[in-house]
């Protein structure tokens, strides 16, 4: 199984206008195909009066499914591109849909492929690209004594606190990516002269900022 994937973070849209034409991209995650064709199920309904619902999208580590149509647009000119542009940002499991009102004037093969890739490209972007990593989330405890050195030393890091309790000791939950884990623990146990207590983490995938990957 993979350590990480980029995707899109939240289901969002966004568009602009082409020649009088009005290009509506919408973005969602998705993971299995079910999910996709439910998505594109709810854009066709929402947009039932729009010329075209294009759609493109690529599931799977492996990219094991890939599915794109044009949905009466001249052949080649919506769908593939649509696949092209997120291939080239390296992304699966995600579904973009492009919304065309048509305003009258035709846009020819290139025309068209251009204003459906830079469609995708708004809709992806409006949906917030980030790295789903396989993550660790551990229960912790820690004495009050020992919890400014833990937040300093995770400052350095890409782990951060969350749930955070404060009773007898602190509890909270440490997030941290699972191939960074045993470093982040072993060097917290150490600044915390090992008082910090955890249990057994529950992992899986969980997005971060492509800055933090």
């Amino acid at each position: 199984m993979t350590e990480h994937y980029r995707t899109v973070k939240q289901q969002a849209s966004d568009e602009l206008i082409i020649q009088k034409s009005r290009f509506i991209g919408h973005a969602a995650p998705v993971e299995t195909e079910d999910q996709a064709l439910d998505f594109l199920r709810s854009i066709r309904e929402k947009h039932h009066n729009a010329s075209h619902n294009c759609y493109a999208y690529i599931l799977g580590y492996n990219q094991g499914i890939i599915r794109y149509s044009d949905d009466g647009e001249p052949s080649g000119t919506a769908g593939l591109p649509m696949i092209d542009v997120i291939r080239n940002q390296g992304m699966i499991n995600c579904i973009v849909v492009a919304t065309r009102y048509f305003g009258g004037i035709l846009l020819g093969t290139g025309g068209l492929v251009r204003a459906y890739t830079q469609t995708c490209k708004i809709a992806l972007q409006a949906a917030e690209p980030v790295i789903m990593c396989r993550t660790c989330r551990y229960v912790c405890r820690l004495p009050y004594s020992f919890w400014d050195r833990l937040n300093h030393y995770l400052e350095n890091t890409n782990a951060y606190l969350d749930d955070v309790l404060y009773t007898d000791q602190i509890s909270f939950v440490l997030v941290v990516k699972e191939e960074e884990a045993s470093r982040v623990l072993a060097a917290a146990a150490n600044v915390t002269a090992r008082t910090l207590a955890f249990e057994d983490p529950v992992i899986a995938y969980e997005p971060w900022n492509i800055t933090d990957s």
